[in-house]
């Protein structure tokens, strides 16, 4: 049974999708995180490997609530790796080495490149698919991978 919350079925298709890709945002850039976590190496290890655990949890309960925000929109949520990679605008691609600098770099890199993504498309869920509720969402979203960012561009300075 379709939600009726007010908003067309199409506008709900096309925000589900959106989510969608955000999700496998999400998912690479999670993935990206755990292997920094599990793979860092040097001097600064025990703090980077707990600073990139802290990091991969909270985007692990921003995961979830993506997937619970498109399963309340009445769609279902990607949950394959191919469908994810399929998705996602973010590259798998690591760089050389395993020192913190260069997961760090990469990862904010990523984060800094959702950030843009989702800034895009607060006008577009509020104005064109008439979904102020995903709007709000996406903004509160945005501004929690600013702070992950801040915290990671801190270590480069």
């Amino acid at each position: 049974m379709q939600p009726n919350i007010g908003i067309s079925a199409e506008n709900l298709t096309q925000v589900a999708h959106a989510l969608n890709k955000i999700l496998a945002d999400e998912f690479l850039l999670y993935t990206k995180t755990r292997n920094a976590h599990w793979n860092v190496e040097g001097p600064d290890f025990h703090s980077k490997h707990l600073f990139f655990e802290s990091q991969y949890q909270q985007l692990d309960e921003i995961m979830d609530s993506v997937a619970e925000r498109i399963r309340s929109l009445g769609h279902y949520s990607p949950a394959t790796l191919k469908g994810f990679l399929a998705l996602t605008h973010l590259s798998e691609t690591l760089h050389n080495g395993n020192d913190s600098i260069g997961f760090i770099t990469e990862l904010l890199n990523d984060h800094e490149s959702l950030i843009i993504h989702l800034r895009e498309n607060i006008n577009v869920f509020a104005n064109d698919y008439k979904d102020a509720g995903t709007s709000d969402y996406i903004t509160g979203l945005m501004e929690t991978h600013e702070k992950m960012a801040w915290m990671l561009r801190s270590h480069l300075r």
